[in-house]
């Protein structure tokens, strides 16, 4: 297959573009900075339509991840950066599709599982799930969050595809051992003997094996009943003090310092980061997926720890050796 993936270069784009392309596919990337790998990578400024258009013609698929960082302050300029990087990326693909004459059979857009409610009660799948509902004294940017996600699966419905199936992947955090991701933070937190709860420790964290995230875009692209949002999540989420504890086990550490809300808050702002991206309750489970057939590698987060803990070892390990 052919295979276009803009905004490919972040954590998630690199684990499926590798993906790809160890399995024989050709692969494009487009980005706004593009960067030296192991397959073409294009420029395009992520609003306009340009010479990359081209590249969609004729390709088998096309997976949109392009989207400015959340991990930031959210302040009124980054805001505008995160929503209209999101929205004017979705929509020029959708326009750049419209002027082939050959266009991708399937379209597969980022999306994310922050669409829906915070909430200690129930699972959200796709069917059930409660859209957006922050609660009346949640911060601001949590409101902010949703409103990024409901606009950018609004651009995605809006673009007129007639050929192309479309896949709005709501997903979790994705765990992979790759520096600088969301799990090898996490697990610097633990080494260093931080890595206990994160406020009072109830909210959910939804996650993903890497592994299993990469099978479930494969299995996406195979099954043409699924269109429409689809949860990319482990079927089993665990409250925030779990989640640390069972990490904490997994690399062998029975202690971790936990941290109150105004801590966090306190760091975020030196981090220049959200405090949402951690005390959000993200309980999420997979309906779509599991009704489909498709089977989790890594259905808990007890042998997936041990797992991304094991090669985040060997990664590191490999580095140390080519160092030397």
């Amino acid at each position: 297959m052919k295979v276009v993936i803009p905004g490919g270069t972040g954590q998630v784009g690199t684990i499926l573009s590798r993906a790809f392309h160890e399995a024989g596919h050709e692969v494009v990337v487009l980005s706004r900075k593009p960067q030296k790998a192991a397959w073409r990578v294009l420029t395009w400024d992520a609003a306009t339509l340009g010479d990359w258009a081209v590249e969609l013609e004729a390709a088998d698929v096309l997976i949109n991840l392009a989207g400015r960082s959340v991990n930031c302050r959210y302040n009124a300029k980054n805001r505008q950066l995160i929503k209209e990087s999101r929205v004017n990326s979705t929509r020029v693909v959708g326009e750049a599709i419209t002027h082939t004459s050959h266009p991708p059979r399937v379209w597969l857009q980022a999306s994310t599982a922050t669409i829906y409610a915070h909430r200690y009660d129930a699972p959200n799948d796709e069917k059930t799930g409660i859209l957006g509902g922050a609660e009346p004294n949640a911060p601001d940017t949590w409101r902010f969050s949703i409103d990024v996600a409901t606009a950018w699966e609004r651009a995605l419905n809006e673009s007129a595809t007639p050929h192309t199936r479309k896949v709005l992947m709501r997903s979790a955090v994705t765990m992979s051992p790759d520096r600088g991701g969301i799990f090898d933070t996490l697990l610097g937190l633990v080494r260093y003997g931080f890595g206990g709860r994160a406020g009072d420790g109830r909210q959910y964290v939804s996650w993903i094996h890497d592994h299993d995230f990469v099978s479930a875009v494969f299995w996406l692209l195979e099954h043409d009943e699924l269109e429409g949002p689809v949860n990319l999540a482990a079927p089993n989420p665990v409250p925030n003090a779990e989640f640390m504890r069972t990490l904490r086990a997994a690399w062998g550490i029975p202690l971790g310092l936990p941290a109150t809300a105004w801590m966090l808050e306190i760091g975020a702002i030196f981090l220049q980061t959200e405090t949402e991206l951690i005390l959000k309750s993200r309980r999420v489970i997979p309906s779509r997926l599991l009704q489909s057939g498709f089977t989790f590698q890594f259905p808990n987060w007890t042998e997936a720890a041990r797992d991304l803990c094991q090669r985040w070892r060997d990664m590191n390990e490999s580095v140390k050796r080519q160092g030397a």
